[in-house]
């Protein structure tokens, strides 16, 4: 879409006034523009094949080049940012670090595990539709369509989403669009495997039904999907979650199983995992295979590295270096994702780890400060798109002696809120932590700002006080193909 943007403004911009090819005859007229045209684009190109990839013309820029390209922004902002503080990290280019090229997703098409399907008004005005939200709340103009063109979603979640919209719409029940105004059937959450397991969450607004009414319309729904149409679906597992906020975990409100399987497993990089309704996994499972790979590279993590990985959800990537280490520490908020990883450890044969929950925000600053200098410390840090600032519900333990390795993992629901900088100074201020892994999602957003705290000079008032990193390489990972995202991999060292 911006790139045809911008083809249009170009065009327009290479046109000639009107009232001088006006004042031509037909044929003059015609060779005059095509010469204006074809030394304006001339101009254009060679200006633009000077900012472009090596070997790639403007107009001939693949997906991963464009991500390329923005991720190269990102850098030089970084760059740019960190000059400002008076820190001088650039590289050729206006870089602050190497950049590796894009690592592709082997799967391109139907990546997604994981799909939310919203229920609104669609197009054509029913206000039973199930799919995506297009528009935005402040123009009110948000409509909602199908998913049937989105390619990056597979056909399973699309099948679910159209049973589910089949139902809403037998169903007496109004929608609950906005909160206040009524109504009760919400969104929908579909989670599929490699292992051919399908898993769906519905969400509910209880709003002033009593108990036999909800017993019944989940009798409705349970019915619906294994005697009637949504047979179809073959669901293993479906849940069902009574809840008057946008999201809540388990804890808040309890996910009822109606039918099948409380849980659906997974397979990465030869080993099985166990997936709860909410517990974190990410949503492509081939790209994660990859990621983690380059993860447990860059690490260089050895035989007497010990891995804290924090926010670990169903405890993916420690599981995955476990043979290559001493220890592995889990951390994470989720009850059931703790019980999923623990049980993925014990099925996979893991015995060097254990899983811990609680609150990282309080905890691991404790944890760090205990840690003695001259105790080597990698960080591996992977928190949501909100950063570190708002990062969330995790708890650490301490280690008695060996190397330690923190990876702090992907979050999706953040829980409490915090922007005093007490997780980012403890790493910061931790003089053993030598070497650290930023894995984000949205680099441009809140965790710019966790890049310059780790990076800029010595700041009292946010008691920013050990010596800053600098950043040394970047290797961004194509996660999520048909779309602009990226996942990026920024090592910081001192």
């Amino acid at each position: 879409m911006a790139l045809s943007c911008a083809l249009r403004l170009l065009c327009r911009h290479l046109c000639p006034s009107s009232a001088l090819l006006s004042s031509l005859p037909g044929r003059d007229r015609s060779l005059l523009m095509e010469k204006k045209t074809a030394a304006k684009w001339k101009e254009k190109k060679k200006a633009r094949e000077g900012r472009s990839l090596p070997g790639s013309s403007w107009e001939e820029r693949t997906p991963l080049q464009v991500k390329y390209e923005s991720q190269r922004k990102i850098l030089q902002t970084l760059a740019s940012r960190l000059e400002e503080l008076g820190v001088d990290v650039q590289k050729p280019g206006g870089l602050c670090c190497p950049l590796r090229p894009v690592v592709p997703s082997p799967v391109i098409n139907g990546y997604r595990n994981k799909s939310t399907f919203c229920v609104n008004r669609g197009p054509d005005g029913n206000p039973k539709t199930v799919g995506l939200y297009v528009g935005t709340g402040r123009a009110r103009n948000i409509v909602c369509v199908k998913a049937d063109h989105m390619e990056n979603i597979p056909p399973k979640h699309k099948q679910v989403a159209q049973c589910y919209e089949e139902f809403i719409r037998r169903s007496p029940l109004d929608p609950c669009i906005l909160f206040h105004e009524g109504g009760h059937w919400r969104e929908l959450v579909v989670r599929t495997t490699n292992c051919g397991h399908t898993m769906a969450i519905i969400t509910f607004h209880p709003q002033e039904l009593g108990q036999e009414a909800l017993a019944t319309q989940k009798a409705l729904l349970k019915e619906f999907f294994t005697c009637g149409p949504g047979t179809v679906c073959a669901l293993t597992s479906l849940y069902f979650q009574e809840s008057t906020m946008t999201r809540c975990s388990h804890e808040q409100s309890p996910f009822q199983l109606l039918h099948g399987e409380p849980h659906i497993f997974e397979e990465v990089l030869g080993l099985k995992f166990r997936i709860s309704p909410d517990a974190f996994f990410q949503v492509n499972t081939g790209g994660a295979e990859v990621l983690y790979q380059a993860v447990r590279e860059l690490s260089q993590a050895g035989g007497d590295t010990v891995l804290l990985d924090i926010c670990c959800g169903t405890g993916t990537i420690g599981l995955s270096l476990a043979h290559q280490v001493s220890k592995i520490i889990g951390i994470e908020v989720v009850e059931k994702a703790i019980a999923d990883a623990r049980w993925n450890a014990a099925f996979n044969g893991i015995s060097n780890c254990e899983f811990h929950s609680g609150k990282a925000e309080a905890v691991l600053p404790q944890l760090l400060s205990s840690w003695e200098d001259g105790q080597p410390l990698v960080a591996v840090v992977n928190p949501s798109r909100a950063g570190l600032l708002q990062f969330c519900d995790a708890c650490c333990a301490v280690i008695p002696s060996g190397e330690l390795m923190v990876v702090v993992g992907h979050w999706e629901r953040t829980v409490s809120v915090f922007a005093d900088y007490r997780v980012v100074r403890a790493i910061r201020n931790c003089t053993s932590i030598r070497r650290l892994l930023y894995i984000s999602c949205k680099p441009e957003g809140e965790a710019m700002r966790n890049f310059l705290e780790l990076c800029c000079p010595s700041d009292p008032g946010k008691k920013l006080t050990g010596e800053p990193f600098a950043p040394t390489l970047a290797v961004p990972f194509d996660m999520f193909p048909h779309t602009v995202h990226c996942e990026l991999v920024l090592l910081f060292t001192r």
